[in-house]
């Protein structure tokens, strides 16, 4: 255990005076990329143009991202689960529409298509 008086010493012979260049990417790599382009665009919250990403919605896109945005946690599954359930009611409907309008080419169609008008297709 180091003495009272020479506890001063001990201590100022832990410090380094070694000057550390925090710029080089070597000695400090980016812990998670991207984080310093984000924390960059985030100094400077107010801005005059609106983010990339809303450039291109329109207003009614805008009303139903504030819609969704002022859900309850429950509401907002309850949401969810409804445009599943639309989804679903939609592939049937396809499903349906594709079934009951394809007509499968058989060699009667194609023989009766190749055959000249008022031939006999016996």
């Amino acid at each position: 255990m180091a003495s009272p008086n020479g506890g001063d010493d001990f201590e100022s012979s832990l410090l380094s005076f070694e000057k550390l260049d925090r710029a080089s990417p070597d000695l400090w790599p980016e812990q998670l990329p991207g984080v310093a382009e984000f924390a960059a665009s985030c100094k400077n919250p107010i801005t005059n143009s609106p983010p990339k990403w809303m450039a291109e919605l329109e207003t009614e896109d805008i009303e139903m991202l504030k819609e969704l945005g002022s859900l309850t946690t429950a509401n907002l599954m309850e949401k969810v689960k409804g445009l599943q359930n639309l989804a679903y009611q939609l592939g049937l409907e396809e499903c349906e529409y594709m079934n009951n309008t394809y007509t499968p080419i058989t060699t009667e169609h194609l023989s009766s298509a190749l055959m000249p008008p008022g031939a006999d297709p016996g």
